[in-house]
């Protein structure tokens, strides 16, 4: 009778991990699958989710109106930091920080991160935990660098110093052993943390699509470092966590040769399950809300070849794409909330036309999410840098406020979003 025992408690343990497992999203032949169902979605930049569901520093009911705002339009999918360090000198960066000093954690935002989790998993979304950060705004490698002794970060922001310089100082870290082993660290943190409402460890949360290594990491003058600390961190990952996937969070190809990544090359790895793309007009020069139509459509023009170039890459990997950024500024280039948005409308409906069209002819990008959501928050000082103290809204402390961030009042943006519910699901 025991053994029958035995074996009646090792099917019921088999048939509870089979179960388990189908919970997780998986890639098979350049698509998303949850279960035996493809996975596609729509979704948004809410990186500052953690800070907001802190319990005690930041606003819990309003994390819980703005998820329910977004899962009305659809939203079904969330990028989100999973890890911020900085110091009380950190400039241009998120305070408070969950890494205040290497290894010191604040338990306010481990806490708002399990809240965030919880209340994502009640709405049935997904989320993409970003776990470091080329730029300062989440501390990132120059925050670590920083800690290592590497000299005072060169902040490029207001003129002092050039992007130049920034990214030499940045691009250090693929070099720096100690640097990376900080990263681990908290990688190995976040990925063993056990939630503290829900109870689950992070590595079995289905809630987590997956572990992004950063947010636009970028090799510039030093591509071989770069790519192979992302094999080494990505191998690390998988390692730790067999059950979620791993992606790099770069742009793709942007700027040549000059920012040192390669979309075909960086993704060309086994522990890299699918692609991230982003697509910047403004920030790259093609558009701005003053040019016109004629501009605009010279723009899609390049649209359309960045995003042809990056999907022939990953049906030569066999993987599927994240078109993970994207956004234009209001118009007039207005940081004012109460500004127009007629030229990001046209481009949000350009640009997820092209994602439904590809889920519907089963192409390989399989999804989105939209730079950013900014919710009930409005910046104190539309134009300017953040400062301690100001709400967090979806553009980040090194950019100026008000940006780019859709607000829950944007109606016309978010019913051109709502339009694509029926066509991205």
């Amino acid at each position: 009778m025991k053994y029958i025992l035995i074996i009646i408690a090792s099917f019921m343990f088999l048939a509870c991990q089979k179960h388990h497992e189908n919970d997780f999203i998986r890639v098979k032949d350049a698509s998303f699958y949850l279960g035996d169902q493809p996975y596609v979605f729509m979704g948004a930049n809410y990186w500052q989710g953690m800070n907001i569901g802190a319990p005690q520093s930041g606003d819990q009911k309003r994390l819980i109106r703005e998820l329910d705002q977004l899962q009305e339009i659809g939203v079904t999918n969330l990028r989100v930091i999973a890890a911020s360090e900085a110091d009380s000198s950190m400039k241009f960066a998120i305070h408070p920080a969950l890494q205040t000093a290497p290894g010191i954690y604040n338990d306010d935002l481990w806490q708002g991160l399990d809240f965030l989790l919880t209340e994502m998993s009640k709405r049935n979304m997904k989320a993409v935990m970003v776990l470091g950060n080329f730029w300062t705004w989440s501390g990132g490698f120059p925050q670590y660098l920083k800690w290592c002794n590497q000299g005072e970060v060169p902040y490029p922001q207001k003129g002092e110093n050039t992007w130049e310089q920034f990214t030499d100082y940045t691009t250090q870290f693929y070099f720096n052993a100690e640097a990376q082993d900080m990263m681990n660290n908290h990688i190995r943190n976040v990925i063993h943390r056990k939630n503290s409402i829900s109870g689950t460890i992070y590595k079995n949360d289905p809630t987590i699509m997956a572990w992004q290594l950063a947010n636009e990491p970028r090799g510039y003058k030093e591509p071989h470092a770069y790519r192979e600390w992302t094999q080494r961190t990505s191998a690390f990952i998988k390692q730790l966590d067999k059950n979620h996937l791993v992606c790099l969070g770069t742009e793709g190809n942007t700027s040549g040769k000059t920012a040192g990544i390669n979309v075909l090359l960086d993704n060309d790895n086994p522990n890299i399950d699918y692609i991230t793309m982003h697509i910047w007009a403004q920030n790259w020069g093609w558009f701005k809300p003053s040019d016109g139509e004629r501009r605009f459509n010279e723009t899609l023009k390049k649209v359309d070849q960045y995003w042809s170039d990056h999907v022939e890459a990953a049906h030569r990997l066999n993987k599927p794409i994240v078109l993970e950024e994207f956004g234009i500024a209001r118009d007039s280039s207005s940081y004012s909330p109460s500004a127009t948005t007629v030229w990001r409308n046209k481009y949000f409906d350009y640009l997820f036309n092209k994602i439904a069209s590809s889920i519907e002819n089963n192409e390989p990008v399989k999804g989105f999410n939209f730079w950013s959501y900014s919710g009930e928050a409005r910046p104190p000082r539309p134009g300017q840098f953040w400062q301690k103290g100001d709400v967090l809204l979806g553009d980040p402390p090194h950019e100026r406020q008000g940006w780019y961030g859709v607000y829950n009042t944007d109606t016309t943006t978010l019913n051109v979003i709502k339009a694509y519910r029926n066509r991205i699901k």
